[in-house]
């Protein structure tokens, strides 16, 4: 065979066709608070800022089989270091978001250092156990209010960029023009999160990640360095978490030690919107954040059913679809949004 005469594509017709609703998608979600109301406004970034959470979710379990349920650690730290720099250093919040990143990594280090040494089940509660200490630490911090939590300060809220600018364009309050703001800001990260996972699977890097989740072993025995890649997966994956962690209280304007520290909120929801959409691909994700979504609108008026429905929906799905329900409908159609597999074409 010759190699001239073939090519390596990872492209097919669907994953061609799905970039141009896409980009449709994109451009109508831009221009979204042109015509929607703000509860609506308020539903997309809560969809968009669960999605990026369960993006970096999957990067750690479904790529780099690193499960664990410590990441309210970064949530809640990337939040507190936002309100930390407005109201102790007068960061503007939106620039506070990097902060959130960058704290949440430099906690990542120390967490990994220890979470590494440990295997398995052991590793998923050295994580939760890092995320309690952090959360416990965080409640004496008398300066952003301790364990009883604080309030953005006004004039913080009122001097973020771009809030005076919509205010203008879009004529609305200052709690609107916010909301609009967070929900571009939610728009930009995610977009940024998928795009970013996408490109990356698609390196070298991308298929020695994939072939440490598959098999270890084989994958050490041709020279993939299996710490390295842990490593550089767990600091991104808690970097984009700080920042998603900050966006949602400063969309929130208060936070606490039990709110902002939540593991129910920040990863068991998580962990089940990944598990029921489809573990290991990126698709998987935003099918599950919808179900999500429509499942918490439809039951959340019913207490404690509502979280009962969801584990059954969740057990029902691992039992009879071990894929997700995006793993269900790929298995059957053979369909790839974000298809990452190389394939050979014969050239013409």
């Amino acid at each position: 065979m010759a190699a001239g005469k073939y090519t390596v594509v990872t492209r097919t017709a669907a994953s061609q066709a799905a970039a141009l609703a896409a980009l449709a998608l994109l451009v109508i979600a831009v221009a979204l608070p042109a015509f929607a109301s703000r509860s609506l406004i308020q539903d997309m970034f809560f969809i968009l800022t669960m999605l990026t959470l369960a993006q970096f979710w999957n990067l750690l379990a479904g790529y780099g089989g690193l499960v664990s349920v410590g990441q309210q650690a970064f949530v809640g730290l990337g939040a507190y270091m936002l309100f930390g720099g407005a109201i102790l250093w007068g960061v503007n919040p939106v620039a506070g978001l990097l902060l959130s990143g960058v704290f949440a990594l430099l906690l990542a280090i120390p967490m990994a250092f220890f979470a590494f040494r440990l295997q398995g089940a052991y590793f998923a509660i050295g994580t939760w156990v890092v995320a309690e200490v952090v959360r416990l630490s965080v409640a004496q911090w008398k300066a952003v209010g301790g364990g009883t939590g604080t309030s953005l300060p006004r004039d913080a809220r009122d001097a973020m960029w771009g809030v005076e600018w919509i205010e203008t364009i879009f004529d609305t309050r200052a709690s609107a023009a916010r909301d609009i703001l967070a929900y571009w800001l939610a728009l930009a990260l995610v977009v940024a999160t998928i795009g970013g996972i996408y490109l990356f699977l698609r390196t070298k890097r991308g298929l020695a990640l994939a072939a440490l989740r598959d098999n270890v072993e084989a994958a050490r025995s041709v020279g993939v360095d299996s710490a390295r890649m842990k490593w550089l997966v767990f600091l991104v994956a808690a970097f984009g978490t700080g920042i998603a962690g900050g966006l949602i209280f400063m969309q929130n304007g208060r936070i606490s030690p039990d709110s902002a520290f939540s593991i129910i909120d920040w990863t068991a929801f998580v962990i089940f919107i990944v598990v029921i959409g489809g573990i290991g691909t990126i698709e998987g994700p935003i099918v599950g954040v919808l179900v999500f979504f429509a499942l918490q609108t439809l039951l959340a008026d019913f207490g404690a059913w509502y979280l009962m429905v969801l584990g059954g929906v969740g057990i029902a799905v691992m039992l009879f679809s071990p894929g997700g329900l995006w793993g269900l409908v790929s298995g059957r159609t053979g369909i790839e949004l974000f298809p990452i597999r190389r394939r050979l074409n014969r050239r013409d």
